[in-house]
């Protein structure tokens, strides 16, 4: 397998040679599995390369996630992040490609739903979890939140507590929103053992 992969990455610095360290950064196999990463300026044109290139042809979309590197050595400058988990059938490999997006304050990357019909909802979940917006999206809103939700639960900085609460009121008979009134706080597990636990122990087996 491992020789299938290395003939995936050198098709690969074949392919996007030119591009390499401009927007395209050379493939990475470790573990049993090839990277790939780019910028969110050439994320399309790379995607649409990797599906109809007849020595690639990955044409299938089987994940798409957001990660936020907020917390991640190294990676302060790209915070977010979109991962597609590739599959071609014709060859059959597999590849995941890395987009960064190129502002942290508000990311932004093209939707593939162009190119793999599969991943509207995929980059649904991610805009509602990580707030990345799509361009070109046909219909990119929440679809695991609540329409009155704020804030992207999937964020390093997101509290766990969230913003805000729902509760049904009485008084108005319907559903309300209102900020949280739980306080944070940290909760260390503590393990509390009798005196001379081992001792006893060892007495028990025959050892004391």
């Amino acid at each position: 397998m491992s020789v299938k992969l290395e003939g995936l990455c050198q098709k690969l610095t074949e392919v996007f040679g030119e591009r390499i360290g401009g927007g395209v950064s050379a493939p990475v196999l470790a573990l049993g599995e090839v990277t790939l990463e780019c910028e969110a300026a050439v994320y399309l044109d790379v995607a649409r390369t990797l599906r109809d290139r007849p020595d690639l042809r990955f044409e299938q979309l089987i994940d798409l996630s957001g990660i936020d590197y907020s917390t991640y050595a190294g990676r302060e400058a790209k915070r977010f992040a979109v991962v597609s988990q590739l599959l071609s059938v014709t060859h059959n490999w597999r590849l995941r490609l890395r987009a960064f997006a190129a502002d942290a304050e508000f990311p932004v990357l093209p939707t593939v739903t162009t190119i793999w019909n599969g991943a509207n909802w995929y980059e649904r979940e991610a805009f509602d979890l990580f707030g990345i917006m799509f361009e070109g999206h046909p219909d990119l809103r929440r679809i695991l939140t609540d329409y009155g939700f704020v804030g992207h639960p999937f964020r390093k900085d997101f509290p766990v507590s969230g913003h805000v609460e729902m509760r049904y009121d009485p008084e108005q008979k319907r559903v309300i929103y209102q900020p949280v009134t739980i306080e944070p706080r940290e909760v260390t597990p503590r393990i509390v053992r009798e005196e001379n636990y081992g001792h006893l122990r060892g007495k028990a087996n025959g050892r004391g």
